[in-house]
This record gives C-alpha cells, structure tokens and sequence, in this order.
C-alpha cells in the first residue's frame, strides 16, 4: 500500500526592496544594444536588448531599436519602484542618445550621464578599416 505524504511546510515570499535610486548601464555595440538598470550596490533589478525586443539582424543596431530597448526598461524599472538613476554609457553605436532619451521619456529621471566607453592611449594596433 502507497502511503499518503502531506506536506505542511510553507515557503514565505521574500520581500521585494524597493530601491528608488540605481544606475543605468547602456552598452551601444555595432550589432546590438544592452540596457542594464542595477541598484546602488550592483544588484541587477531588470535588463533589456534590443535583439530581446524583436529586432533581427541589421535592425538591432540601428537608433530606433536602441530607443524602444530604453523605453521598455525604463518602464519596467519604474514598476519595481526606481525613481532616479545615473546613466553610464559604454560603446561606439549608434544608439547611445537615443536610448539615453527613451529613457528619460520611460520615466526615470536621469542625474548624471557619465560615458565610460575605454579609449587606447596607443595600445594594441587597430583592426584593419573596412572599404566598401
């Protein structure tokens, strides 16, 4: 005979920080571009790409992906309760001022914008320039 197990143990749900400060991390690449919302400590609190909003392709680098990936994020982090954010910039894209703006109109209010995109002082030679 089976024997019946009756479980009575009840996980509780932890309790969600509302954090309404954070940093907003925007790397703009060639092929693609990532937004990163993290609180104070560098905890990721939501994320976004725009090769994760639909965009395939030649289509995820281009300025208007890069706008509706801000937009999205920002929304996203005003409902788990972000306010304000200091953005950090990295990259060469094209779609750095414009996901800096979505961003602004998704709702957050943006403090400082600090572009921390690594420049070589005479390190490594460069890739050879493309020619088409």
């Amino acid at each position: 005979m089976a024997k019946n197990i009756t479980n009575n143990k009840t996980k509780s749900k932890k309790s969600k920080k509302v954090v309404p400060t954070g940093n907003v991390y925007v790397f703009s690449g060639y092929n693609n571009t990532i937004v990163t919302v993290t609180d104070l400590d560098g905890n990721t609190i939501c994320w976004g790409t725009s090769g994760g909003n639909s965009f395939k392709g030649s289509r995820k680098s281009t300025p208007y992906a890069a706008s509706i990936v801000g937009q999205n994020t920002a929304k996203i982090a005003v409902e788990k309760g972000v306010r304000e954010v200091t953005a950090f910039i990295k990259g060469v894209g094209s779609g750095k001022s414009q996901c800096v703006k979505a961003i602004r109109n998704g709702g957050l209010i943006i403090n400082k914008i600090v572009d921390v995109t690594p420049i070589a002082h005479n390190g490594c030679r460069q890739k050879k320039r493309r020619r088409i």
